[in-house]
């Protein structure tokens, strides 16, 4: 007779909890937010809100700088000196000028849905002429794009996951918002935010964050987009929120499921 096994730490129950309180904190506050979270290490996973589509703002630079990886070693050549310090500049302080040059290298909006393609990501349209903030993506395809940076099954080879993940780790302390808000004490964290006033929403932002985070041994890959926020901050904070609850949750789950098979 087969033992009992234990019920899942992380089950429905656990999963409807979250997706109520998420509920409950957005209820009365404007725009709509998605948020996306895997540990890697035992796959568990949640998305909340997962039908949202938002534009990506410059979090598309990370899929761009991994787009022009995946060029360089398709040519079997490392990146030139200018490669380098532009990819340094559009994820370490998230500057569009150099965002721009390297979205004309990589072939535009042709160029990223080609690597795209080869990254498996299922509902990222890059944006129209040179307009790449407009590129429009799910916090679960985000969350794909982050396993690209750590899985070494991923397409992007070793070297190129190190290179991008180290420039994530060293944004611009002012940028460094967002999924940071789901680490703790002596975690380890690498990220790229957007943030976006929109016209064709009157002015109010779309406000996203991408990351890793590792923490006691677990490594979450963590999304939040977000769009119709009427300030800065305001998005900031219901994505920071949504980024730690999450994380928080997961990371019960994990320690619950390890206890247990003690």
């Amino acid at each position: 007779m087969p033992a009992p096994t234990s019920p899942p730490a992380f089950g429905r129950s656990e999963r409807a909890a979250l997706t109520r309180a998420l509920d409950r904190y957005l209820a009365h506050r404007p725009g709509d937010l998605s948020v996306s979270v895997r540990e890697v290490t035992t796959g568990l996973d949640f998305t909340y809100n997962g039908n949202l589509r938002t534009a990506t703002a410059s979090i598309v630079k990370v899929d761009i700088v991994i787009a022009l990886l995946l060029r360089a070693q398709r040519e079997e050549r490392a990146l030139t000196a200018s490669e380098r310090a532009l990819a340094e500049k559009a994820i370490k302080v998230s500057d569009n000028s150099a965002a721009s040059a390297l979205w004309n290298e990589i072939g535009g909006a042709a160029g990223l849905a080609s690597a795209n393609r080869r990254l498996g990501l299922r509902h990222t349209d890059p944006g129209p002429g040179g307009a790449w903030g407009a590129t429009t993506t799910s916090a679960a395809d985000q969350v794909r794009l982050l396993a690209a940076l750590t899985s070494d099954r991923s397409t992007l080879h070793a070297s190129g996951r190190r290179y991008l993940r180290h420039l994530m780790a060293d944004v611009t302390p002012e940028q460094a918002w967002g999924v940071s808000a789901a680490a703790g004490d002596g975690a380890e964290v690498a990220l790229k935010n957007g943030w976006l006033p929109r016209e064709v929403h009157g002015g109010r932002w779309t406000v996203n964050s991408i990351g890793l985070v590792r923490d006691a041994g677990r490594l979450f890959l963590v999304a939040a987009v977000s769009e119709r926020d009427p300030a800065l901050e305001k998005g900031i904070a219901a994505v920071e929120h949504a980024c730690a609850s999450v994380v928080a949750a997961l990371a019960r789950a994990v320690s619950s499921d390890r206890a247990s098979q003690r």
